[in-house]
């Protein structure tokens, strides 16, 4: 298959994009390695320390406040550091960018008229 040649070398650029779009997705970006870094770390302290071969018994189990200590480390520990990561974010990570003028009557009223219309309309 041949492209036109102008389509061939079209190469989007950040400049190109609007800040809207851009801000969104370095946003999601930021969400989704955080949630990709806290359930790896939690799936291998989980598994590593909390996992016990069959016929393996520990004769003593450490804990830390009251839980196991794989639970701490593996279950509490990221819970603590996404929500103090999620606060960060949320007052100096996102961007709140202006989406424009609000026109929230508008399509109400016109959704109106056009219904007036076929009322209108059928009674003819």
């Amino acid at each position: 298959m041949k492209f036109p040649p102008a389509a061939k070398n079209r190469v989007a650029t950040d400049d190109q994009y609007d800040p809207v779009f851009l801000h969104a997705r370095r946003e999601a970006l930021f969400i989704l390695g955080l949630f990709a870094a806290c359930v790896t770390w939690s799936i291998f302290v989980c598994y590593n320390y909390g996992y016990l071969d069959p016929g393996e018994e520990r004769a003593v189990i450490r804990t830390i406040l009251g839980m196991p200590s794989w639970v701490f480390w593996g279950i509490a520990v990221p819970w603590v550091v996404v929500d103090i990561a999620t606060v960060w974010f949320c007052f100096f990570f996102m961007v709140d960018d202006d989406l424009g003028e609000a026109h929230e009557g508008d399509d109400l009223a016109e959704q109106i008229e056009h219904m007036h219309e076929r009322e209108e309309a059928r009674h003819d």
